[in-house]
């Protein structure tokens, strides 16, 4: 409840809406910038099958965006989730070193 003078205008109350979809968005970055952006489609879902995809791909942006940098090594780091545990990104990390 808020206090006002009698000759105030009336407060509008505005419509709530609902958001049409969510949007999940995976990012690789480095100092210098974007790597790779993934925008998972709506309807899906992440499962192990589409994370390796998507370092699969991380891979080739890496190699297209920063030549030499596969030489000298690329430390992930994975922040707000759980690590997957799934056996074929694990055979994909073992695989690719």
């Amino acid at each position: 409840m808020t206090w006002k003078h009698p000759s105030s205008p009336v407060t509008k109350k505005f419509k709530v809406q609902r958001s049409s979809a969510k949007v999940i968005a995976t990012v690789f970055w480095d100092a210098k910038g974007v790597i790779l952006l993934d925008i998972l489609p709506q309807g899906q879902c992440t499962n192990a099958a589409r994370h390796c995809s998507t370092l699969d791909r991380l891979k080739e942006a890496i190699r297209r965006k920063r030549p030499g940098l596969l030489r000298r090594g690329v430390v992930l780091q994975h922040d707000n989730a759980t690590p997957h545990s799934a056996n074929l990104t694990q055979q994909w990390l073992q695989r690719y070193g």
